[in-house]
């Protein structure tokens, strides 16, 4: 597949929620006018995806997928000509098994007509669900012949696995023959709008980081869900710790929201830079939770140049804001600040804390389910930095 390495995208609502109504042809046109011209495609973002419920509830006489033809009137690639007009890139949704999770057609039997209508249609990234599979070798195998066949294609189309989510209650998934064939996969539950969602899938992939975080990096990517940020179940610092904890985790960036009615500040941290960069970091590693002690944990992210990111969660959920003081030793395998650091705090707000020795300790206060997000970086790469931009004037 695709050796894609960045994957900033946006993901609409299915046809089971609150967008029922409006889940239609003209809801992703408003979308995407709104992600060409509302600074989403400048920081990176570039997927505008169609989950379930897009079909119609029958194949066409030469067994193809067709379009709902009264949610999406002028078919599917009509909206993928638009999109592609915006300079964006559009996402499908389909299905491993005979069904879909919603009941519309699945792909078995199908793999490469499917494969071949997705191309046909100008698609460029295809979610692939495990619904509705009658066997685990069928759905191994399903994801393995879906891979193929979009290969041979001959388009560029970035494969999303649902694989492992689907194993892991049977038996623990190969994630080295699941990386072989998909772009990013994910492991765990759907996620809601709600802190206590956002906090089983931390604790799941903290639990089985051993695992999952190595055989993450360019080209395959652990997915742990969607960005609930600029909906309604998460406070201000709740929607911080999920952008800054997805960032660690190198996700996929995939929003589940409304642009249309986004707040001001939900639409800032979403689109915050500083905090994408670390994401999209070049390096290609995921970050890890390197501790958890009194209700706090403490995750941190390799970079490029010998920089480190590093978030300290507050899990408590009552009180007010409670300080945490780290040995700076202890940070980045005791490399990141060695012999010395440039350290910036990126949230809750920018700013930069200044200089630490390989000696020091850092002190931070965070609010109830918040998150402090750090960048480190060695000094002479920063002195590097700054001689060069020096240079360059």
């Amino acid at each position: 597949m695709p050796n894609k390495s960045e994957y900033p995208s946006i993901c609409l609502m299915n046809c089971n929620d609150s967008w029922n109504l409006s889940f239609s042809e003209k809801l992703f046109l408003q979308i995407a006018e709104i992600m060409a011209s509302d600074g989403w495609k400048d920081v990176g973002y570039e997927y505008i995806c169609i989950d379930d419920c897009w079909m119609a509830p029958e194949r066409d006489s030469k067994g193809r997928l067709q379009a709902d033809p009264k949610r999406f009137p002028g078919g599917i690639r009509h909206l993928a000509n638009y999109v592609h007009s915006k300079g964006l890139k559009l996402g499908i949704y389909a299905d491993v098994g005979n069904k879909t999770c919603a009941g519309f057609p699945g792909s078995f039997g199908y793999y490469d007509i499917d494969a071949q209508t997705f191309a046909d249609w100008g698609v460029d990234l295809l979610k692939f669900d495990g619904c509705y599979c009658d066997s685990i070798q069928h759905l191994a195998e399903g994801y393995k012949q879906m891979s193929l066949a979009l290969n041979r294609t001959g388009r560029s189309i970035v494969y999303s696995c649902e694989w492992p989510l689907y194993m892991w209650p049977i038996f623990k998934p190969n994630y080295t023959e699941i990386r072989e064939y998909c772009n990013h996969w994910r492991n765990f539950a759907d996620i809601y709008d709600s802190w206590q969602s956002i906090r089983n899938t931390l604790d799941w992939t903290s639990s089985n980081q051993k695992i999952i975080v190595p055989v993450a990096g360019p080209g395959g990517w652990n997915d742990p869900d969607m960005l609930v940020i600029g909906n309604f179940g998460l406070s201000r610092d709740q929607q911080i710790t999920q952008m800054a904890l997805w960032a660690i985790m190198a996700a996929p960036l995939l929003m589940s929201n409304d642009l249309r009615h986004i707040s001001p500040e939900a639409k800032a941290l979403l689109q915050d830079k500083d905090v994408i960069a670390i994401n999209q970091d070049r390096l290609g590693k995921q970050g890890y939770r390197l501790r958890k002690e009194n209700n706090f944990e403490v995750w941190e992210r390799p970079l490029l140049n010998l920089a480190w990111a590093v978030a300290i969660v507050n899990l408590q959920e009552i009180g007010g804001p409670r300080s945490y003081t780290i040995s700076v030793t202890s940070l980045g395998r005791g490399l990141a600040c060695n012999p010395d650091c440039l350290i910036t705090e990126l949230l809750p707000e920018k700013r930069k804390l200044g200089f630490y020795e390989w000696t020091s300790s850092l002190k931070t206060q965070i609010n109830p389910t918040g998150t402090v997000l750090l960048r480190l970086e060695r000094t002479s790469s920063v002195q590097f930095s700054y001689s060069a931009v020096s240079d360059s004037l």
